[in-house]
């Protein structure tokens, strides 16, 4: 899981002096190439373990700029999609 900075945000920086990971980068280091805030979701931890909940968010001046998922049980997977149809990223209809 990671956090997600939206649209509305004014980078003002605030969540990258936060980020306890440095996970967030500004948009001058963006690897997408857009000009906003990015977060590399292979680094972000939400804060789990460090806070008890993402430090960027409490950091963060602009209100519901900066989502997440709460770390949850991992769901069941459906026996009917094989690891060939998982790995092609295609949409599995029912």
């Amino acid at each position: 899981m990671s956090v997600y900075i939206n649209d509305i945000c004014i980078n003002c920086g605030a969540c990258i002096d936060e980020c306890p990971v440095e996970a967030i980068v500004d948009e001058d280091d963006n690897p997408t190439g857009e000009e906003v805030y990015y977060v590399y979701a292979d680094k972000c931890v939400e804060c789990v373990g460090h806070h008890d909940e993402p430090a960027c968010a409490t950091a963060c001046p602009t209100e519901g700029c900066i989502t997440w998922d709460e770390i949850k049980e991992s769901p069941s997977h459906r026996e009917d999609v094989t690891a060939e149809m998982r790995s092609s990223k295609a949409n599995v209809i029912n």
